[in-house]
């Protein structure tokens, strides 16, 4: 249990997919423009991370490795992941019409999102076990929820701050972003 809580702390705040790998930039700036639409994103990233592990680990272990196609990885936990992505698309267009409009194009590009295979592929480059790989995927997950809520908080205040000419718009959110990066290094010594 002890190792459980190691891999999920260190996968949501020392190892950061965003602040400390610096995947899913694109989704981390575009949809962290409020806290409702970090939500949004966060939760179906979440949803999404956490069913591709689940299904790409019996998939790596149990298909691929038997019949030697592991150099065909990759192109599966695409496959995987697009599918899932549809899922999602679908539930959301359905069930929550507000929150899919709002994310246009950003739901979509969550089958591109290179957290999420940057994630099924660690799992593996780590040698976790079923378990171990949810563990990492949940964890990772929130970490990237954790990334655009800090993000989006910093940017209500952002927008009634004086910020000098040459840094409004990108220039700030991304020394926004390397200052929380700075802060979440400090948890490294923790674990």
């Amino acid at each position: 249990m002890n190792e459980l809580l190691k891999i999920f702390l260190s996968s949501m705040l020392i190892d950061n997919v965003v602040l400390m790998q610096f995947l899913a930039l694109c989704p981390f700036i575009g949809m962290s423009t409020d806290v409702k639409k970090s939500v949004g994103m966060g939760s179906a990233v979440t949803f999404v991370m956490v069913l591709a592990v689940a299904v790409t680990y019996p998939l790596y272990h149990f298909v691929m490795i038997p019949l030697n196609l592991e150099f065909l990885q990759t192109l599966f936990f695409i496959l995987v992941i697009a599918a899932l992505v549809q899922l999602v698309e679908f539930y959301l267009k359905k069930s929550l019409p507000a929150l899919y409009s709002s994310m246009g194009v950003y739901l979509a590009l969550i089958t591109t999102n290179c957290a999420i295979l940057g994630v099924t592929l660690k799992m593996i480059t780590n040698d976790y076990n079923f378990i171990e790989s949810i563990v990492y995927a949940l964890g990772s997950a929130l970490g990237f929820l954790l990334a655009l809520l800090l993000l989006a908080g910093i940017r209500e205040r952002i927008e009634s701050s004086p910020i000098p000419k040459f840094l409004k718009g990108t220039p700030i959110l991304f020394v926004s972003a390397a200052l929380i990066a700075m802060a979440m290094s400090g948890f490294k010594g923790l674990i």
